[in-house]
């Protein structure tokens, strides 16, 4: 079968023309071997739609699956500065963060508070939940077009800020974070990335990082919404959970916030009004035991719905690039 053969699979869901591809994998194929032979296409149809699905592909095991992400993205990156626990199971290989089944994640772009982001995202789904779930997907320049002008003016200017504070009793912990507890490592790291960081004297390490909040795709020079914004506010934490964290670490001392990049707050009516935008251009799709998802991290934000009953869904992220 010639690349430009691949066999497009039925819809599944009254989904919008505008969805991701859905490619159908031949009975019986290889996975491994299928994706080595339709790498160049799907490539090109996650270049043009931004995403792409393939089922009937039969993944089923870790390591089958760390195959698969290698034979389509090369080299898969290892994760610094994640912000939800993860399993490893192995180099470049994690299960989906860990994040209460009834509450959603927010749309997001993998790891966009970084200097150097994943440009690819493979994800596997090795067990479909029976209820909910899906990784819904929106289009970062159709939310950027549908963004309020001045708004846009402003973070085109400022961009937006991260500042993290790592208490060692609340969140992630500094290995996981950063791959080593050693604060001279540490701060190197941070120095390397373009981090600010302090010790404060209570032994926590506080971070704070200035992003662009709109880029240029590298390959098609699309502009795109591409941060985290809403996704790491603190208007997204349980309003309980932040009296809470407030009156523990005070206004200053969360886990994590975004501000606009000259340090100016974010109002909560902000990121409402983005989650909202981002929920009228997003597009789900049920998970299918076996279905195989690439997404261009740039180009789509992603997310994940509530679910009920067992989900396990392995990430891989590929094709480095740093913003200068």
């Amino acid at each position: 079968m010639r690349l430009d053969e691949l066999p497009t699979a039925q819809p599944r869901s009254g989904l919008p023309p505008d969805r991701p591809p859905v490619v159908a994998a031949g009975p019986g194929a290889d996975p491994a071997t299928w994706a080595e032979e339709h790498r160049g296409r799907l490539r090109l149809l996650v270049r043009e739609h931004g995403a792409v699905r393939v089922c009937g592909l039969g993944l089923r095991y870790p390591d089958q699956v760390a195959t698969v992400f290698r034979r389509l993205g090369g080299d898969l990156m290892i994760e610094r500065e994640g912000l939800g626990s993860r399993r490893a199971y192995g180099d470049g290989v994690y299960a989906s963060s860990v994040w209460p089944p009834n509450r959603p994640i927010r749309m997001h772009h993998e790891l966009s508070h970084r200097s150097e982001v994943p440009g690819l995202l493979l994800f596997a789904c090795l067990t479909a939940p029976s209820a909910g779930g899906a990784t819904g997907l929106a289009d970062a320049s159709a939310v950027l077009a549908a963004l309020p002008p001045d708004l846009v003016a402003r973070f085109e200017r400022d961009g937006w800020l991260l500042t993290r504070t790592y208490h060692g009793d609340v969140g992630r912990s500094l290995a996981e974070v950063f791959g080593t507890e050693d604060r001279a490592a540490v701060g190197s790291y941070c120095r390397a990335n373009g981090i600010e960081h302090e010790w404060r004297s209570g032994g926590e390490l506080r971070t704070r990082q200035r992003r662009r909040a709109i880029v240029r795709h590298p390959v098609t020079g699309r502009r795109c919404w591409f941060n985290q914004v809403a996704f790491l506010s603190e208007w997204t934490i349980d309003p309980d959970v932040r009296d809470y964290l407030v009156k523990v670490y005070g206004a200053d001392g969360l886990p994590f916030s975004t501000r606009f990049g000259n340090g100016d707050p974010i109002g909560e009516d902000v990121v409402r009004l983005l989650d909202d935008i981002y929920d009228a251009h997003t597009v789900r799709e049920p998970w299918q035991q076996g279905d195989l998802l690439l997404v261009d991290n740039i180009r789509t934000a992603h997310g994940r719905e509530p679910f009920e009953g067992p989900r396990e869904v392995l990430v891989g992220m590929a094709e480095p690039t740093q913003w200068g």
